[in-house]
């Protein structure tokens, strides 16, 4: 039974969102000096790498990502198939920000590959790698994300993981490259992330949003809303019931649900406005990938 506060804060939340609340703003994230270790820039290997398909792998980690795909109401959510259109579009946005240290794995599982790039990452101060970046590195060779899944940035190997074939998940993971990139102490940004994370998730999805609303089209612009808004309200959900836990469902629900009514609420506004008003980007709009960037590279059998 849930006490009387707890159901008119999940009830404003929703009614609150119908509407349509700018909760993010479009907001490109402001680099000034950047921290890149050179070693990890490798001209003799592409940036972007993907894994060759297996109808089997691919076949379980679509049927494991099913609770995603709900989540975010899209069946190309870990799907384990990302096309050249979502590569093109993170690598246009690395190109953009001058991240040529950030490798992409798209459907790749490579455990050797990022302890090397985990051992090589000397922006992140030693203590952090070979802990917390180390546990990083056994998590994904133990749990594979070929098979489980979850797009996610590892800021201790300066690496993206893709799984999704949905541009605006590959721009928001960009968008953590970016804003880790700027920071000094990236080590403990990581560790801050282990417990305010809705710092971090705020500002990568406000750089995407800038992002398509400065290059991209109405369709991008509507894809972004309605993906990046119920994945904020994952994290929102996940962060107050961490407070809440007799509540932590229906508060995990009931934040997803107004990200999704959000998300299409800004839409139904987007739709009403000919021509829409861009925001100010300082960087090029999205893009298709250079095909140098990019190898197709065998994997996990």
């Amino acid at each position: 039974m849930l006490r009387p506060w707890v159901k008119l804060l999940l009830l404003a939340s929703v009614a609150g969102c119908v509407s349509g609340c700018h909760v993010l703003t479009p907001q490109p994230i402001t680099v000034k000096q950047q921290y890149i270790d050179s070693e990890l820039i490798c001209s003799s290997e592409p940036q972007i790498e993907v894994g060759r398909p297996n109808k089997v792998l691919d076949t379980i980690g679509w049927i494991v990502g099913i609770p995603s795909k709900v989540i975010l109401w899209d069946r190309r959510v870990d799907n384990h198939a990302v096309s050249d259109q979502t590569i093109g579009t993170v690598a246009g946005y690395l190109h953009a920000n001058h991240l040529p240290h950030v490798k992409v794995r798209a459907n790749q599982y490579a455990p050797l590959e990022e302890f090397q790039r985990l051992r090589k990452n000397r922006t992140v101060a030693w203590p952090y790698r070979y802990t917390l970046g180390l546990l990083s590195v056994a998590q994904g060779a133990v749990l594979p994300g070929r098979i489980f899944g979850g797009d996610h940035f590892n800021p201790y190997t300066q690496t993206i993981h893709l799984y999704s074939d949905v541009p605006s998940i590959g721009l928001h993971e960009g968008a953590h490259a970016k804003d880790f990139t700027r920071r000094e102490l990236q080590g403990t940004y990581a560790l801050f992330y282990q417990f305010i994370p809705l710092w971090h998730e705020t500002i990568a999805s406000e750089d995407a949003l800038a992002y398509v609303h400065a290059g991209g089209d109405r369709a991008q612009i509507c894809e972004a809303n309605r993906i990046l808004y119920p994945a904020f309200g994952t994290h929102v959900g996940a962060g107050v019931g961490y407070f809440f836990p007799s509540a932590s469902f229906p508060v995990y629900v009931t934040a997803v649900a107004a990200g999704h009514l959000n998300g299409r609420a800004l839409n139904d506004e987007l739709e009403q406005q000919l021509p829409f008003a861009s925001v100010s980007y300082q960087h090029h709009p999205v893009r298709k990938a250079d095909a140098e960037l990019v190898s197709h590279t065998e994997m996990l059998e």
